[in-house]
C-alpha cells in the first residue's frame, strides 16, 4: 500500500467510523471501485484505532467518571448505585457478545463476509432497520441513558456484535438497538460510542501484531492512515452528535439504500466482482 492511498483510506475512514454507515463497508467497497486491492480486516481494525482514539479524547470526562465510579464500587458497596458505576457494568456486559462471536467466526468476518454482495444487502436491509426504529423512538417517551438496565446493555450488545459484518455499521446497529428500546438519539448514540471502546481497542490490539506480515500493509502507511482517521474523525463525533439533535436519521438510511443497491447492480451487472481486490 503507498502513502496515497493510506492518506485516502485513512479520510475514509475517518468520515465514516461514526455515521451509521460502516466504515469497514466504505474501506472495502471504496478499494475495490478504485481497482485496489482489499485493504483487509488487519488495516481496518487497526486504523479503528484511530478513530477510537478520537473517542477517547471526546468522552475524556464521561470515561474518568465511568472508571473511576465503576472502580470505587468494586471496595465500596455505596457506590454501586452510582449511574456512572452501573453504566461501567453494562459496557462490559455488553462487550461479551462481540468478543465471543468474533473469536468464533474470525475466519469468516475475515474472508467470505467481505464479499460484495452481503455488503451490499446489509448496507439496504440495516438501512430499512434504522428508519423502523427511528420512526419507532418518534411515536414513544425518550428514555435517557441513566435508565439503561442489563437487559438493554446486553441487547446493545448483540446488535455491536452484528457490525463484524462488513454493511451493517456498529453505530447503526447499537443505535437501532437503543431507538427501539426507547432511548433517545443522543442517548442511544453517546452508549453507542461508549460500548465500542473495549471491543475496537482489543480488536485493533490484536491486529497490530500482524501489519506487515502477509497481504497486511506495512507499517508506515498504516500508521499514517490512523493518525489521519483520528484527526478526522475527531471532528466527525462532534457534528454527529450535534447534528442528531435536531436532525433524524432519515439522510443516512436513503445514502445506505442507494450505496446498497448501487453495489449489487455493479455486481450483477459483472462491472464488479464479489471479491473485486480481493487479497484473501
Amino acid at each position: 500500500m503507498d502513502w496515497l492511498r493510506a492518506a485516502v483510506l485513512g479520510l475514509v475512514q475517518g468520515l465514516t467510523e461514526f455515521l451509521p454507515v460502516s466504515s469497514s463497508a466504505h474501506l472495502r467497497v471504496f478499494s475495490a471501485l478504485a481497482g485496489w486491492d482489499d485493504p483487509g480486516a488487519t488495516f481496518t481494525a487497526v486504523i479503528q484505532l484511530g478513530t477510537e482514539s478520537a473517542v477517547l479524547i471526546y468522552f475524556r470526562r464521561d470515561i474518568v467518571a465511568i472508571v473511576s465510579a465503576w472502580a470505587a464500587s468494586l471496595f465500596r458497596p455505596e457506590r454501586r448505585s452510582d449511574p456512572n458505576a452501573r453504566l461501567g457494568w453494562y459496557v462490559i456486559a455488553g462487550t461479551l457478545p462481540i468478543a465471543v462471536i468474533g473469536k468464533v467466526f474470525q475466519d469468516s468476518i475475515e474472508t467470505e463476509l467481505r464479499d460484495l454482495r452481503i455488503i451490499g444487502t446489509t448496507l439496504i436491509v440495516f438501512g430499512v432497520i434504522l428508519a423502523l426504529a427511528d420512526r419507532s423512538r418518534a411515536i414513544r417517551r425518550a428514555r435517557p441513558i441513566s435508565s439503561l438496565t442489563f437487559p438493554h446493555a446486553a441487547g446493545y450488545g448483540l446488535a455491536q456484535s452484528l457490525a463484524l459484518i462488513p454493511g451493517v455499521s456498529r453505530s447503526s446497529g447499537t443505535i437501532s438497538a437503543g431507538l427501539l428500546l426507547g432511548y433517545s438519539r443522543e442517548a442511544a448514540a453517546r452508549y453507542s460510542f461508549l460500548l465500542a471502546i473495549p471491543a475496537v481497542l482489543a480488536s485493533g490490539v490484536l491486529e497490530l501484531f500482524k501489519i506487515g506480515e502477509g497481504p497486511a500493509p506495512a507499517w508506515g502507511p498504516t500508521l499514517f492512515a490512523t493518525a489521519i482517521a483520528f484527526l478526522v474523525g475527531y471532528a466527525a463525533i462532534a457534528w454527529f452528535l450535534k447534528y442528531i439533535s435536531t436532525h433524524s436519521f432519515l439522510p443516512f438510511v436513503i445514502y445506505r439504500v442507494a450505496l446498497g443497491s448501487v453495489i449489487i447492480g455493479l455486481v450483477t451487472g459483472d462491472v464488479l466482482a464479489p471479491d473485486a481486490g480481493s487479497i484473501a
